[in-house]
């Protein structure tokens, strides 16, 4: 191997991906498979030095590994139109703004159920009869319905 190159676990280092990341990436095609040594040990160029920084800093910004390839592509196409590009960050836009909604939304109801419980020495818990039950929790002010448990 020359000089030029550096093992996975130094590929590792730099680019702060998991040698074992490095391999599954590897496996899933958005890494060309590696140059061996002789003894079969990988090893890894300047290009697929810069190709795990960009697919590091996808996974950082939560795309998905078919994404990642789709970025790949175009990132490796000079003749690509940057519209492929944005409508894959668009996509990925409108994935985290509903994880988000749903992200609020449990924590209002969490907000609700610990406004509502005690918090005392008291064994009556409404945060508990919610998760038992798997209906959202009462409206504010109301007694919680118990519902015997199955058996």
């Amino acid at each position: 191997m020359s000089e030029d190159t550096v093992t996975v676990g130094e590929a590792a280092r730099l680019t702060g991906v998991s040698a074992k990341m490095i391999r599954w990436y590897e496996a899933r095609g958005l890494l060309p498979p590696a140059a061996r040594t002789a003894a079969g040990y990988r090893h890894y160029g300047e290009a697929e030095i810069r190709t795990l920084h960009f697919v590091r800093r996808a996974r950082d910004l939560g795309f998905d590994v078919e994404a990642i390839a789709e970025l790949l592509a175009l990132w490796s196409d000079r003749e690509r139109p940057s519209a492929a590009v944005k409508a894959i960050a668009q996509t990925r836009i409108a994935e985290l703004r509903r994880r988000i909604a749903a992200l609020e939304g449990m924590a209002r109801s969490l907000e609700r159920l610990s406004a509502d419980c005690c918090g005392d020495e008291r064994p009556d818990c409404p945060i508990l009869d919610d998760l038992a039950a798997g209906t959202p929790p009462p409206a504010r002010g109301t007694k919680p319905v118990r519902r015997p448990l199955a058996g």
